[in-house]
């Protein structure tokens, strides 16, 4: 027998089993595993949007307080080096697309890990929507992140190219890797942070911002690891990040040929990491409630 709605639609069946008992069944069919993924992608891309238009009402004005920030970030590292005579400590080439292969995957870091961090959690009120989940939200946040990292990046470089100065990049394909590498292990890394944030938020919040302040230093973005002194390497070299920054500049410039650097290490940490936070935060999944929030 049809099951029809108040609009005349079926909307589900009574069928007997082999006992006689009735049975109800759906009239929505499930879909196969390429069209589920399209859905999944299409949501992610949907949310993404939303999340990249609700940090600020105009999406321009969200794109020039990024080139902005990247902007400040690169002229305070060239006053400074410029007053600390460190210029001669760079790379043979030109001197500010050093900086920037520095500042460019040190801020895509950062922005992933924040993006990650903030994202919706489980107990989030978005997740009262019957297509929305953790991954959708996580993953529109840290794409969000990157592109308008990425945007952000090509709009100061071609600035720079066109108005200032031509700049030639060695192996664009490999310096672009290098950055892709630095947001997926700032995603791992706050995956690891987001799964521990229902538990105990002031110290999520502490650590983050701790961390990222500390790679203003600890990244390596002021100096060339073929220059380092092996006690001061021995400080430096258990960050991902250390190794992306000195291999992008492998990459970018043709005079330079990293020695105490891998692409390996990063790649490896940050897919460890990766597996943590997704096996915390499928455990937070199951144990978070709204209540916590309320009790704090």
């Amino acid at each position: 027998m049809l099951i029809c709605n108040r609009n005349g639609k079926p909307c589900g069946e009574i069928r007997r089993d082999g006992d006689g008992q009735a049975m109800f069944e759906t009239g929505h069919k499930r879909k196969g595993m390429l069209a589920g993924g399209f859905d999944l992608a299409m949501l992610i891309f949907h949310s993404a949007v939303r999340d990249i238009r609700k940090r600020h009402r105009h999406a321009l004005l969200g794109l020039v307080l990024n080139i902005l920030q990247t902007v400040l970030f690169v002229g305070a590292f060239y006053v400074m080096f410029t007053v600390l005579g460190l210029r001669t400590n760079a790379v043979r080439g030109d001197f500010l697309l050093y900086i920037m292969s520095g500042i460019f995957l040190f801020l895509t870091h950062n922005k992933a890990i924040g993006a990650v961090v903030g994202s919706d959690g489980p107990a989030s009120p978005m997740m009262k929507h019957a297509p929305m989940n953790t991954v959708v939200s996580i993953s529109a946040s840290a794409l969000s992140a990157l592109y308008i990292q990425i945007l952000s990046m090509a709009v100061v470089l071609y600035v720079y190219h066109a108005a200032f100065n031509r700049i030639t990049i060695y192996d664009p394909v490999g310096a672009m890797g290098m950055l892709l590498l630095a947001w997926f292990t700032g995603v791992s890394i706050g995956m690891i942070l987001l799964a521990a944030k229902p538990w105990a938020p002031e110290a999520v919040r502490i650590i983050s911002t701790v961390y990222q302040r500390a790679n203003m230093i600890a990244s390596g973005k002021m100096f060339l690891a073929n220059t380092l002194p092996a006690y001061m390497l021995a400080m430096f070299d258990w960050n991902p990040l250390f190794h992306e920054i000195d291999q992008a500049r492998g990459f970018a410039f043709i005079n330079y040929n990293p020695h105490f650097t891998s692409t390996t290490y990063p790649l490896y940490v940050s897919l460890c990491l990766l597996m943590i936070g997704l096996m915390a935060e499928f455990y937070t999944r199951k144990h978070v409630s709204a209540s916590w929030d309320a009790g704090r």
